[in-house]
């Protein structure tokens, strides 16, 4: 598969994630989560290892998270394509984390669209996002990109829904 590098859209572009990013990838992974209040706190070191993954999904899968940025080269988050595996099964994965000062925006959604329609391009067949269960917003991003809860499982030790679609 070659790189799915996804197109800019109106607002934002996509790039790899780079090394000098960490202080931006920092901000969006260790922010409180109104959510998940409950949630393990993520270090510094967390987003080394973030940053870390991401470069090696780029080369062995040609895909990966993506830092999404505005126009003018804002950090905003990430957004991209990941396989996971679900019980027993590799799946591709739709990811998106927007930095809490910039929620509620759509930018989640305009990003997760333009990694979707990337992915179809791409021969991916059948795309999924999962999610906790009380992480309301991600499921209305998730459906407004056309993705269904399609089942209930038990990821990283905790509930989480499987929503996807074939594309």
């Amino acid at each position: 598969m070659s790189r799915v590098l996804p197109t800019s859209t109106s607002r934002l572009r996509f790039r790899e994630m780079v090394d000098a990013d960490l202080d931006d990838v920092a901000a969006v992974l260790t922010a409180p989560d109104p959510i998940r209040p409950n949630r393990r706190e993520r270090t510094r070191a967390d987003a080394q290892h973030w940053i870390r993954w991401n470069r090696r999904n780029y080369a062995d899968h040609g895909f990966g998270l993506w830092v999404i940025e505005t126009r003018d080269r804002r950090f905003v988050g990430d957004c991209g394509l990941t396989m996971q595996d679900v019980e027993g099964e590799l799946l591709v994965e739709v990811g998106y984390h927007v930095h809490p000062t910039l929620r509620g925006q759509g930018l989640a959604t305009e990003a997760a669209t333009a990694v979707r329609d990337a992915a179809r391009e791409e021969g991916v067949g059948h795309l999924v996002a999962i999610i906790r269960p009380e992480n309301i917003p991600s499921q209305r991003v998730a459906a407004k990109v056309g993705l269904r809860l399609e089942r209930r499982v038990i990821k990283n030790g905790g509930p989480a829904l499987v929503f996807g679609a074939d594309l």
